[in-house]
């Protein structure tokens, strides 16, 4: 895993920004077409707003898919996560093609169809944030790091409803839903290359067990730290609690 801490959320979203069209352009002089999974959160705002920036990227030759809905929202509500991905990043490109998780109402349904659109080619790029819990998209812990399925049904543990409230999504706890639909950490961890933007002092807790805890499913995020070509993006805030002499090999500024 490589480290990179930044000064400010705004300077981890422009060097985040600048590693993934770096990621892209090579991409895209390599093969026709890429497919990008993304996550939907305010964390990630600062990057998807850098890397709209970002100059000379072919996005009629790129496909989007995202890895986490809820389930029970009206499909037009602003929290979804297809929604929300849209206002920030999806309607600003010409895309060649965005499939949305639309859970229904039948979510193993959904769960299945979607898997499918995951399964038609491989895939590139994977730009995603850790919760506070240590959960990978809403896969909270304890996670299955080997689970058989691409993607599937869940509850959403206590930790993980209340991060959505301290973000803004929802007002109030009791608003949040309790299960929605997840791509497995098998599935996140099979794209080619990992770009994992974390800021804020409210993860610097997560940061720590992802970087120094064992490989388990009690921080999904330590599933990360198996993975040949992830690159994390952290503040002075978010990785604070980490012990910048035991990973220097690692850190880059």
């Amino acid at each position: 895993m490589k480290i990179c801490v930044a000064e400010t959320r705004a300077e981890l979203g422009k060097l985040a920004a600048r590693d993934i069209a770096r990621a892209l352009l090579a991409g895209l002089r390599e093969k026709a077409n890429i497919r990008m999974i993304l996550a939907a959160a305010p964390s990630q705002s600062d990057m998807l707003e850098a890397l709209l920036r970002e100059p000379g990227i072919d996005w009629s030759r790129v496909t989007a898919l995202h890895m986490d809905e809820y389930i029970g929202l009206p499909a037009t509500a602003s929290q979804g996560f297809g929604q929300w991905l849209k206002q920030a990043f999806f309607d600003h490109i010409p895309l060649a093609k965005v499939h949305l998780i639309e859970p229904g109402n039948n979510p193993e349904s959904a769960c299945h169809a979607y898997a499918e659109k995951l399964a038609e080619a491989p895939i590139d790029l994977v730009l995603l944030g850790i919760g506070i819990n240590g959960h990978l998209a809403f896969n909270d812990p304890p996670a299955n790091l080997d689970d058989p399925l691409a993607v599937k049904v869940v509850e959403l543990d206590e930790m993980c409803r209340q991060q959505q409230v301290l973000d803004g999504c929802f007002a109030a706890f009791n608003d949040v839903p309790i299960q929605a639909i997840t791509l497995t950490v098998p599935t996140l961890l099979s794209g080619r290359q990992l770009f994992c933007s974390v800021p804020g002092i409210h993860k610097s807790d997560a940061v720590k067990a992802m970087i120094e805890a064992p490989i388990n499913g009690a921080c999904p995020a330590t599933a990360l730290r198996t993975h040949p070509q992830c690159t994390v993006y952290l503040d002075r805030e978010s990785s604070s609690k980490i012990n910048p002499h035991a990973h220097s090999s690692n850190l880059r500024s």
